[in-house]
């Protein structure tokens, strides 16, 4: 029955809707914005809808705090969506919790076409069974103890439990083919195929039932979704045809991998969006790198707006291969969508960097506009250093802390006999002087040079130290006018004290 469904050509046969179905046990990792990102991205490419649906069947870990975590980070990445729990739409309702009497009807219906049968094996019975098998190294498969049960066993068990409600698939008699849009045709043995419950006693349904339940009755034409799930669809598709249902066409995403050619994992950058985030990431440097993990529009080129991806995007031109995710190469791209905003927006670099502060405690809210002020001067100081917001404190920690200084700098710089008396020189220098702006500072370190008979670097070197704890950084005169002349004075101070 399963035959090739197209490609292209026939995408828009069917109007083209596509989801993401998170579970709220969490926030949204990498992995997960990634699928959303491409369900989102073919949607628009299509004209179609991209629909937003809650998996929270899992009631001991599902949080609404969870949910709306994962809401904010979708539409921080720019990922709007159609219809969902918080906008609603004509498919509703949007949470799974809230869709039990539709998976009650739809299993009622496999029961009376005998496509599902009621178990009544409790927990023990079933872990003795698996137990038994482990020990014959059998599959642990399900023994189909219930699947013939007459009316009259039944109905002796059911005064004693409530049942569970299986899927009649141990004779099914053939190999199911899914065509995949990404990976082409898998087949899959009948042999590997177990009676898997579909609800719960408690009466909750269980994934892959719920899953195509909610696809069906939301219309979509489409499931991308990761590699892991490929092993789910064969079980899906017996279910649809059981229910005398068309399915979707599928595309499963490889899986992610580390720098270290292993599964994606948090050491190596699988953390939650709202990290990136947090760490002065950009979203749209985001998208363009999750659009390039297995997919490139063009050779030798990396930077993509968002409508050029729209407009391009051909999801059987993903590759199948794991793509690496490179943090390395993440921050290379921020660093690009960085500076171009440092031209064309500097207000929202300005904005990312004020959200670091913030977090580190550094500023507290309502930042007031001479506390801004200084932050866009540090901004533009710095420029193109800033490839995230967080390297506002890796390259200029100093504009809003003390010193501390690198051991390597202090070594090469501060330990030198005569440095302690420059310093001290420096500062009484600048502390008599008038405003302390660049031609004044400048002034003032060229000038002891000179009258020192040294070469301004003995100074001007000694100095950054003094005032950074650094080796290298901003130009020492535009340096000394942002921090003003009572730190400069302190730093020089305090630093000259360190030395010799």
């Amino acid at each position: 029955m399963y035959t090739k469904t197209g490609l292209e050509s026939e995408v828009n046969a069917v109007p083209v809707r596509t989801r993401y179905a998170g579970s709220p046990t969490g926030l949204l990792h990498v992995g997960g914005a990634w699928a959303a990102f491409f369900n989102w991205l073919f949607a628009r490419h299509h004209g179609g809808a991209f629909i937003i649906r809650v998996e929270d069947t899992d009631r001991t870990r599902s949080t609404e705090e969870s949910e709306r975590a994962i809401l904010e980070d979708l539409r921080w990445l720019g990922l709007e969506w159609d219809e969902g729990p918080d906008r609603g739409g004509a498919y509703g309702p949007y949470r799974q919790t809230e869709r039990f009497a539709l998976y009650a009807r739809y299993a009622h219906a496999l029961l009376e076409r005998g496509a599902a049968y009621e178990c009544y094996c409790t927990p023990e019975e079933l872990e003795a069974e698996r137990q038994r098998a482990r020990a014959r190294q059998l599959p642990q498969r399900y023994s189909g103890r219930c699947r013939d049960l007459s009316a009259a066993q039944r109905a002796a068990l059911a005064a004693q439990r409530r049942p569970a409600i299986r899927l009649r698939l141990a004779d099914f008699g053939r190999a199911i083919a899914v065509w995949d849009l990404i990976r082409g045709r898998v087949e899959f043995s009948p042999q590997h195929l177990d009676d898997y419950i579909i609800i719960r006693s408690d009466g909750t349904p269980l994934y892959n039932f719920a899953n195509v339940v909610d696809d069906h009755l939301m219309a979509i034409s489409h499931v991308i979704r990761g590699a892991e799930h490929l092993s789910n669809t064969p079980k899906q598709l017996v279910i649809y045809e059981a229910l005398g249902w068309t399915p979707p066409q599928f595309a499963h995403l490889p899986v992610i991998l580390g720098t270290d050619r292993k599964k994606l994992s948090k050491r190596l950058g699988d953390t939650a969006v709202r990290d990136y985030r947090r760490r002065g990431y950009l979203p749209e440097a985001l998208l363009n790198f999750f659009a390039l993990m297995g997919w490139y529009p063009e050779e030798d080129r990396e930077i993509y707006s968002l409508e050029e991806l729209v407009a391009r995007f051909r999801i059987e031109d993903l590759g199948k291969a794991s793509p690496v995710f490179d943090p390395a190469k993440l921050t290379w791209m921020n660093g690009v969508y960085m500076r171009r905003a440092l031209e064309t927006d500097p207000g929202r670099v300005v904005q990312v960097c004020l959200a670091v502060l913030l977090a580190e405690g550094l500023l507290a809210e309502p930042v007031a506009p001479e506390q801004r002020a200084y932050v866009e001067q540090v901004v533009r100081v710095l420029g193109d250093r800033l490839k995230v917001g967080e390297d506002i404190l890796t390259y200029g920690d100093f504009f809003f802390r003390e010193v501390t200084f690198d051991p390597a700098a202090e070594q090469q710089y501060l330990r030198r006999p005569e440095v302690r008396e420059l310093l001290r020189a420096l500062a009484d220098r600048l502390e008599r002087d008038g405003a302390l702006n660049h031609a004044a500072a400048e002034a003032a370190v060229r000038g002891l040079a000179q009258e020192r008979g040294i070469h301004s670097r003995e100074v001007i070197h000694p100095a950054r130290v003094a005032l950074t704890g650094k080796t290298a950084g901003p130009g020492l005169f535009e340096l000394m006018e942002l921090l003003g002349r009572p730190r400069v004075v302190a730093r020089l101070r305090a630093a000259a004290e360190r030395a010799g």
